[in-house]
């Protein structure tokens, strides 16, 4: 099954471009202004979207938990929603956020976001995605912190809703995520038990794995990302910085451009250089003259008669005269 889903203009799925998502998360460290900097990077880069994290302090944690803090101060403002979402379209690059609530569901419905990324933290959280996938709005979900039978049950979800527009992220919660805890080949395990477009979402430090992941078949990138890593908050410090992102997008558009036809062949251009031999005449051959084997050296350049077809070419007769030096050609031959 190659199942494509769409996100305003972009097409995803199999043989389609990657889709790549910039991953501001909670970096915007509370200033519109710096968020506004996140989009606008993201735009130089030349990713496909970007996305924010749209969580409650008080949805997810009681006020005596030590987290409670720490989400708090880096909550995204509900009040930016419709002003990123414009400065987004502005800058041609898709909004997408996160939502961790029902309100949240709701702003973005209202909002008009093209698509929900669904946060591995909440990927069983079935009532909740239920929720969302009756929005009818493509649903990207991550995977991390679950196993098979978690991720069947949330894509059934989705598909009881209503809702067949879904992809996958296999994603690791280890924040950074060594390069041996990836396990790209998992990749291929949901590709084929759901028949769904299979992404990455990518928590290892530099660019290496988002590019391995894509060259593998990821038909969705994601990657955090900083306008610097020196900033205060807990996401900024494994980030890419703006130029190691576009470096990133640089790299992963080119190596699709390396993939290609499965057809294996000699390109047009190639054939002019390639070194292979041909059949050249040894001597003088006249018109009908019967051919031997002694006539004929294997030599290069190409364009002539192969020499794996010299038994072909023996024992028949020569429609025209053939110069010593000179390639043999089949219509020489008749």
């Amino acid at each position: 099954m190659n199942r494509i889903i769409k996100i305003g203009n972009r097409s995803i799925g199999n043989s389609k471009p990657v889709f790549i998502i910039a991953e501001a998360g909670s970096n915007h460290n509370q200033k519109l202004s710096q968020a506004k900097e996140l989009i606008d990077a993201a735009s130089e880069s030349g990713v496909d979207a970007i996305k924010f994290q749209l969580f409650s302090a008080e949805e997810l944690y009681s006020k005596n938990n030590p987290m409670f803090k720490v989400m708090k101060e880096n909550e995204f403002p509900r009040g930016w929603l419709n002003i990123l979402l414009d400065y987004a379209k502005k800058k041609d690059v898709i909004f997408l956020a996160s939502p961790f609530d029902k309100k949240a569901i709701d702003l973005l419905v209202k909002a008009g976001s093209l698509a929900i990324k669904w946060a591995s933290s909440e990927t069983v959280n079935l009532r909740l995605l239920r929720y969302a996938a009756l929005a009818k709005k493509p649903l990207l979900i991550s995977t991390a912190m679950c196993n098979i039978a978690d991720i069947y049950e949330a894509v059934e979800v989705a598909r009881g809703a209503g809702n067949q527009d879904v992809a996958l992220l296999h994603c690791t919660a280890l924040y950074p995520t060594k390069p041996e805890d990836v396990n790209l080949s998992a990749m291929d395990t949901l590709r084929v038990a759901f028949g769904l477009p299979v992404g990455y979402s990518d928590h290892t430090l530099g660019i290496g794995v988002p590019i391995a992941a894509a060259v593998r078949g990821a038909c969705i990138i994601e990657k955090h990302f900083t306008l610097s890593k020196k900033l205060k908050g807990p996401d900024h410090l494994y980030a890419l910085e703006p130029g190691e992102l576009k470096k990133m997008v640089e790299a992963i558009r080119e190596a699709e451009k390396c993939f290609g036809s499965s057809v294996k062949e000699i390109l047009p251009e190639e054939k002019k250089y390639a070194r292979r031999e041909s059949l050249v005449a040894k001597k003088d051959i006249s018109k009908n003259v019967n051919l031997t084997k002694d006539m004929f050296l294997s030599s290069r350049p190409a364009g002539g008669v192969e020499p794996r077809f010299l038994n072909v070419v023996i024992e028949q007769k020569t429609k025209k005269n053939i110069k010593k030096g000179d390639l043999v050609k089949w219509e020489h031959i008749g």
